[in-house]
């Protein structure tokens, strides 16, 4: 599946979407926006392919390793958030000085899954029982998160979380869902973190949704009061811990993803649970780090 190279967004983002050229915000000479060109996303593969394929445990088929590019069909109508360092320029093939993409984000909004087949996420958990238990809700889909090590610093992280919070305020987005991964594929292994979860952050009724009962793997492997709570916390991987942070909700069960070398969790993060102080502190309006 292939996206034209000029007005990558045309597909997917409709009506009331972002200006693709408008920056999301900017400190320092880091700035955060979506992705401008089907150049620019093969940009964000490759750092993709540098994070989880070389530096991580996934498995690359043929496909990818020829390309050394993370890429599957969804990446044609989905709006990608970059992180770009102005400081770090490079050559592209045209001879133009690009800056360096050293962070980035998948998006899927719910009206462009319902055109193409429903959410990634939807392939490991039930999440059109969520979708039904919540009529008239806006749903987005987080996706395929990755940072260059260098640039694995709050800084980084903090634009990213910029962006996507212009991104849910310019699209009226009421719940945010993922995947959220922690390394290894032996649930044994990682008991206690996905006792914790169970135990700790478990959706309520709610909002709650299960893992597919042919993947569907036990996350309430250990009683609560075997489960060290600093321990177990220190453990997870940054992301599901900056999930938490924000007042995000843990799914029912967990999968294992063979390829990727990894245990996923589902990610439930309705707007209206959000932690009030990280709101507060990005601003209602998004204008904290506004460029």
């Amino acid at each position: 599946m292939q996206i034209r190279a000029s007005g990558l967004q045309s597909e997917a983002a409709g009506a009331g979407a972002l200006p693709f050229r408008q920056s999301l915000g900017r400190i320092g000479s880091l700035e955060v926006r979506l992705a401008r060109s089907f150049r620019e996303v093969k940009m964000a593969q490759r750092l993709r392919y540098q994070v989880f394929y070389e530096e991580m445990s996934a498995i690359a088929d043929a496909q990818t390793m020829a390309t050394r590019r993370d890429a599957d069909p969804y990446d044609a109508f989905c709006d990608h958030l970059l992180v770009v360092d102005h400081s770090m320029m490079k050559r592209n093939k045209l001879g133009r000085l690009k800056p360096e993409i050293v962070g980035t984000y998948r998006l899927l909004r719910q009206e462009i899954a319902d055109q193409r087949g429903g959410f990634y996420t939807s392939g490991e958990f039930d999440i059109q029982r969520l979708i039904d238990a919540n009529p008239g809700k806006r749903f987005l889909e987080l996706g395929r998160s990755c940072v260059l090590k260098p640039y694995r610093n709050k800084k980084t992280v903090e634009l990213l979380w910029h962006g996507i919070w212009s991104y849910i305020l310019m699209h009226k987005i009421d719940v945010m869902i993922g995947c959220a991964s922690i390394e290894g594929t032996n649930p044994d292994a990682i008991a206690d973190q996905l006792a914790f979860l169970h135990h700790n952050a478990r959706a309520p009724e709610d909002w709650r949704a299960a893992a597919l009962p042919e993947r569907y793997v036990e996350m309430n492997r250990l009683p609560a009061e075997r489960v060290n709570p600093k321990e177990a916390l220190r453990a997870l991987p940054p992301l599901v811990k900056g999930y938490l942070r924000l007042g995000a909700f843990i799914g029912d069960g967990a999968v294992v993803d063979h390829q990727f070398g990894t245990t996923d969790v589902l990610i439930i993060m309705p707007v209206s649970e959000l932690n009030a102080r990280y709101v507060n502190y990005y601003g209602a309006d998004a204008s904290r780090y506004a460029a």
